[in-house]
């Protein structure tokens, strides 16, 4: 200490600096470093839940400026501020997320009822179910209490987190042998950060990869922020619209009309179709249309789900995979451009041929 109280004595010696002031100085620095919290978590292998965890929490001011210690001693483990994925213990009151105990059962819908998601929690799902609103809250700089941070909250869990929790835990996506991989996702990207087996690194070098890692989680988390909170949020004002004036677009009711093509509706129709009892079978929403960026026009089936390739009424059989004259021909209308080969989508120069293409289609039995 002494040593290092001369050297920056010495380094100040062009000023007029006193050794006491210097002294204040140097413990002004030693208390700020001390007063850092650490975020702990397991050396070795790393993988997306804790990497994405660590992230995560770095995003709160409480935890902006910590250091993570990376370890499984459980001596160093208890001067962690905080602790995920390591320690065998999840207790939320003194800041201790793990969840490979055998024990442990978490889930989303377990820790907060009355929301849908059952998925077994990972670090990361432990982390985003206690401090996500806080964080959301944080970055869209508006209240937790709002709708704004309340939605974002479970979209970002729904269409990103769980998937985090779900591989870490070796859940499939599906039953039975998998059509293909996917070999391209943010766990697989983390994970492919770590040594190779026939490579020597350094601790230093395996640091660097575990933050580089940290950075690639933090970037995604907060481009989905972004998406469902600037783009997703603000488009379900236009399905609203899209739906309460669906009688005037068509007399049938079972066409809407979007202002602009490139909002994300789906989401929001399946839910408001259901708040609004509208999902029965025999008046469904069948078709939607809206312009594209071209300045044409789109006519699209309604899925049976918003994550469906399934549609509830899929344009004619007979008007699939043609185009242009041979499609006006086929159809009885001037202008086509289009209709997919399998029949989810098709196309039309204007607004009011795009409109007849859906009436002729609900008119033609499936």
């Amino acid at each position: 200490m002494q040593s290092t109280f001369r050297s920056l004595f010495y380094s100040f010696s062009r000023r007029p600096v006193s050794y006491t002031k210097c002294k204040l100085l140097v413990m002004s620095v030693e208390k700020k470093m001390n007063s850092r919290k650490i975020i702990g978590t397991h050396d070795g292998k790393f993988h997306c839940d804790e990497v994405l965890a660590c992230a995560m929490l770095k995003l709160l001011p409480q935890y902006a400026d910590a250091t993570v210690k990376r370890t499984r001693n459980p001596t160093i483990l208890d001067t962690c501020d905080i602790v995920v994925d390591v320690g065998g213990v999840f207790d939320p009151s003194v800041h201790r997320y793990d969840h490979h105990q055998r024990a442990f059962q978490e889930s989303f819908s377990s820790l907060k009822p009355g929301f849908p998601w059952v998925t077994r929690l990972s670090s990361a799902g432990l982390v985003y179910v206690h401090f996500g609103q806080e964080i959301i809250s944080q970055l869209l700089a508006i209240s937790i209490e709002s709708e704004l941070v309340q939605e974002t909250y479970k979209r970002v869990y729904e269409g990103f987190i769980e998937e985090i929790d779900a591989i870490d835990n070796g859940i499939s996506t599906h039953d039975g042998p998998a059509r293909y991989k996917i070999t391209t996702s943010l766990s697989s990207r983390i994970g492919n950060l770590n040594s190779k087996w026939n490579e020597i690194e350094t601790d230093e070098d395996v640091s660097t990869k575990f933050n580089k890692g940290m950075e690639l989680a933090k970037e995604e988390f907060l481009d989905k922020i972004n998406y469902f909170s600037k783009c997703w949020w603000p488009a379900r004002k236009l399905v609203v619209n899209a739906i309460e004036g669906r009688f005037s677009v068509d007399e049938s009711g079972q066409i809407i009309e979007l202002e602009n093509g490139g909002c994300p509706w789906k989401e929001h129709f399946f839910e408001l179709e259901k708040k609004m009892g509208l999902n029965v079978a025999d008046k469904q929403i069948l078709y939607c249309m809206f312009p594209d960026t071209s300045g044409s026009w789109r006519i699209q089936g309604v899925p049976l789900s918003s994550h469906s390739f399934e549609l509830r009424k899929a344009l004619p059989d007979q008007w699939r995979g043609l185009r242009d004259k041979e499609l006006d021909k086929m159809c009885g209308i001037d202008g086509c451009v289009f209709i997919h080969a399998s029949g989810f989508i098709g196309g039309h120069s204007t607004r009011e041929g795009a409109l007849e293409m859906g009436r002729k289609a609900l008119a033609i039995a499936s």
